[in-house]
């Protein structure tokens, strides 16, 4: 097993929560010991990088230019944080937050002194982010493109809902607004300059913009793709022999009508692997898995169950100023998707809701919070 990383596999999404808070050292958010993989005759070889795929010699090669042969190929290669594209995107104190090293980056600039946090993009990341540094103590200013925070994953509700609810925590909000440049000096932000003209002080700046498809080797070996990397329903790649897992993998998905999609989340890394591993041995199941996510902020769990892609109509259910509630998505009168504040209910039971495939639901039932969603199957 190959990996990038100077660390043995661990889990990505408590780095921006409860790593990030100090609430979690490293050793429980490892997936492993150590010593698991050496016990199990895994060779984990860190710190290797692939250049290469020699797709007709059957082999990967490394930066190094070490040659390993293969007789299947797991792609597993997730992203890279998109970086900025502006001046001053590459201040020693402007982080992603993709990685442990990333976030320890982000700990000893804080345990230095920095108090004062520009965070760019308002998707979970940059939030999660936000929450953690208000909870100890820093000044944040959260700067959105969008007219709104979320607006590429979640409706309105959802989203004036977790506006309002960080700016009552002490973050401020800047909508609607764009980075020109960040300005600094002996190679450390100090300000970030917005495209009104405006300019916000900062000790760092913390980046999520999203991520790059790291797949460029497969690419150049002649796999299909054009948003990551093309995969079948067994996660076959168009080159014999290899597979693609994770957030790298477009695939047809079955609960997006179809559409090619690429998914970034643990439940969708973790059930592509299960389907190459069946394949690999023999089992073939195609990969169908309703998508989940969620997300931690100040004492709200967000739970999310299906896609709300091309969603035509939401359904309330309960009251946001009560921290309890769930925005239903429908699509042609047959629910899609689920966003659950501090509501594992109705997380639970929309969860099948959306796989029993019920085309149309009772729109007052659906939204009556005291009507279980299970009754609507």
């Amino acid at each position: 097993m190959l990996g990038r990383d100077n660390e043995p596999p661990y889990e990505r999404p408590p780095l921006s929560k409860e790593y990030l808070a100090g609430d979690k050292p490293f050793e429980r958010i490892m997936i492993r010991p150590p010593q698991f993989w050496a016990d199990k005759n895994i060779d984990l070889q860190l710190q290797s990088a692939v250049a290469e795929v020699d797709p007709m010699a059957h082999e990967v090669v490394l930066t190094s230019g070490e040659r390993i042969g293969y007789r299947k190929l797991i792609w597993a290669g997730g992203g890279d944080p998109r970086r900025l594209s502006c001046p001053g995107g590459n201040f020693k104190n402007v982080h992603s937050v993709r990685n442990k090293r990333d976030v320890d980056a982000i700990m000893a600039a804080l345990e230095s002194g920095a108090k004062k946090v520009a965070v760019i993009g308002g998707g979970y990341i940059g939030l999660e982010a936000a929450a953690v540094l208000r909870k100890l103590g820093c000044e944040v200013t959260l700067i959105e493109a969008m007219p709104r925070v979320l607006a590429r994953v979640a409706g309105e509700d959802l989203s004036t809902f977790y506006q309002d609810e960080h700016r009552r925590q002490g973050v401020e909000i800047l909508l609607e607004t764009g980075v020109e440049a960040l300005e600094g000096e002996d190679g450390l932000a100090t300000s970030v300059t917005l495209t009104n003209g405006e300019s916000v002080a900062c000790d760092m700046a913390i980046v999520g913009i999203g991520i790059v498809p790291s797949v460029a080797p497969l690419i150049a070996a002649g796999a299909a793709g054009s948003n990551g990397v093309d995969v079948d329903v067994f996660c076959r790649t168009t080159l014999d022999d290899i597979y693609a897992i994770g957030d790298c993998a477009a695939h047809a998905n079955p609960f997006a009508d179809q559409a090619i999609i690429r998914l970034e989340s643990v439940q969708n890394a973790n059930d592509m692997a299960n389907t190459v591993a069946k394949a690999i041995m023999g089992d073939k199941q195609p990969y169908h898995a309703l998508p989940w996510f969620w997300s931690n902020q100040y004492d709200l769990r967000l739970q999310t169950a299906g896609l709300s892609l091309d969603f035509d109509a939401t359904v309330l259910r309960g009251d946001p100023a009560d921290r309890k509630f769930t925005v239903v998505y429908l699509k042609e009168g047959r629910p899609i998707a689920f966003d659950c504040v501090n509501n594992t209910k109705d997380y639970v039971q929309g969860r099948k809701l959306i796989e029993s495939g019920v085309e149309a639901v009772d729109l007052d039932a659906l939204a009556d919070p005291e009507i279980p969603l299970k009754s609507l199957l």
